[in-house]
């Protein structure tokens, strides 16, 4: 609340003064001998209001919002060594969701393909299912499938904004009452801050912070998907990236990540492998067993890949007629999904 401190400038004061609470009982001259110190926020450490501040606390409290700061046992571990990390977190929901042992950030373009969209939600349940704590933005697209995959899996997954947690609208409520349910939400503002362009580089740092690793499925060369991972490697964490096709420029950032040194995963077993969690797994079996010849043959043609419903037919030597009774039940079953354009592709359950 003292303005002018931001995250740098806030570790700077509290190295130099011992700990946070210790800032105010520095003298003036001891303050000004601090580096970053100058006299514009020297009259702002001086102008706090610890009635304010005390107010603030009792709301957190009566909204159920729990405070985090750098001292505390609860703030997680990996992003306090950032050394622009929060010096206070707001947070809802379970705040042991942060000290999970195995964080993956899961981040991705707004507007996603529906094929990205799935591949976030599907690899989000597969790592959920195994561990795995899922962290990302809760944005429309690859976030909000990134979540939606922690929750089908029954993990826990973290969702960092770039507001305050009290200024949240009908739709974004809902969204964080599931999360809280089966993990935390968490703000660096003040719950009454609303949302602005800058907040949100500055929220993608957090999640790259929190996590061992950040996997990028579908990005624009300049995009919020591109910052996290450019904080990511900054902060000395592996990073991954989803090839996609070169015709469109929406892969652009995942590709030059990889042309820059990023490991390309193809399969959600095939990153845990990499990451050496994959030998932690729990035995789960999705698998599904054909009902006839006609169900197994669609399966055997989507092991290879997506196809379009006339090259499914082809494959099956069958005619689309033939061939819709089957799709149909195997779609509502959800053992296959079917895309954009009469595509089809393997299902969840599959």
């Amino acid at each position: 609340m003292a303005r002018g401190v931001g995250p740098r400038i806030g570790q700077q004061l509290v190295t130099a003064c011992g700990s946070i609470q210790a800032i105010w009982s520095k003298s003036t001259g001891e303050l000004q001998q601090i580096d970053g110190v100058g006299p514009k926020l020297l009259t702002s450490l001086q102008q706090t209001d610890e009635n304010a501040a005390k107010k603030m606390a009792l709301h957190c409290q009566n909204s159920k919002i729990h405070i985090l700061c750098l001292e505390d046992q609860a703030y997680p571990d990996l992003l306090k060594t950032c050394e622009d990390a929060p010096l206070v977190l707001f947070v809802r929901g379970d705040v042991a969701a942060l000290s999970s042992q195995r964080i993956l950030a899961v981040v991705g373009a707004r507007k996603a393909s529906r094929e990205s969209k799935l591949i976030a939600r599907r690899w989000s349940s597969y790592f959920s299912k195994r561990d795995v704590t899922i962290v990302s933005g809760m944005a429309y697209g690859v976030d909000a499938a990134a979540h939606g995959g922690a929750l089908d899996g029954e993990g826990l997954t973290v969702a960092v904004l770039g507001c305050g947690l009290d200024v949240l609208s009908d739709t974004q409520e809902k969204q964080v009452d599931a999360i809280a349910a089966q993990g935390c939400v968490i703000s660096e503002y003040l719950p009454d801050i609303n949302a602005r362009p800058e907040h949100f580089p500055q929220r993608n740092r957090i999640i790259a912070g929190l996590a061992q690793a950040t996997i990028v499925i579908e990005a624009g060369l300049r995009s919020g998907s591109m910052i996290t991972a450019s904080q990511a490697l900054s902060y000395g964490r592996e990073v991954f990236a989803v090839p996609g096709s070169v015709l469109n420029e929406a892969h652009a950032g995942c590709h030059q990540l990889i042309r820059d040194g990023a490991a390309l995963v193809e399969s959600a077993d095939g990153l845990l492998q990499l990451l050496g969690w994959l030998q932690q797994e729990k035995k789960i079996d999705d698998s599904y067993t054909p009902m006839n010849d006609e169900e197994y043959k669609i399966l055997d043609a989507l092991k290879q890949e997506i196809m379009h419903l006339d090259s499914l037919a082809d494959a099956c030597r069958l005619t689309v007629p033939e061939l819709s009774p089957s799709l149909l039940a195997l779609e509502m079953q959800g053992v296959i999904e079917r895309l954009p354009g009469s595509r089809y592709v393997l299902g969840g359950k599959n």
